[in-house]
């Protein structure tokens, strides 16, 4: 038998907080790498993301998720890494070699 976490003091947590929005979504013949560029955006910002798609079948549609509660704050992420274009995100990643170094 499946049984729900629980939260402090034994009740359940039945905040949607932690539900799952799309973010994004395309059935394009690139969808699955928008997405997965999309992920790692929201992966170097901290904010926890899925993608949701069938990699065998990429006619198919490609999704990113994300907690409902953060879906602003990865709208807003989203929006300045396009603003700032690819120069931008070459120019981060430069960076982000320098310091591993």
């Amino acid at each position: 038998m499946e049984t729900e976490p629980e939260s402090e003091g034994g009740r359940f947590d039945t905040s949607h907080d932690l539900d799952m929005v799309t973010l994004f979504s395309s059935s394009s013949h690139d969808g699955e790498m928008e997405a997965l560029a999309i992920q790692s955006i929201l992966d170097a910002n901290d904010i926890p993301s899925y993608v949701v798609g069938p990699s065998v079948i990429p006619s198919l549609t490609f999704e990113v998720q994300v907690p409902k509660s953060r879906l602003e704050e990865a709208q807003r992420v989203i929006a300045e890494a396009e603003a700032a274009g690819p120069a931008a995100a070459a120019e981060a990643e430069a960076a982000g070699e320098e310091t591993e170094s």
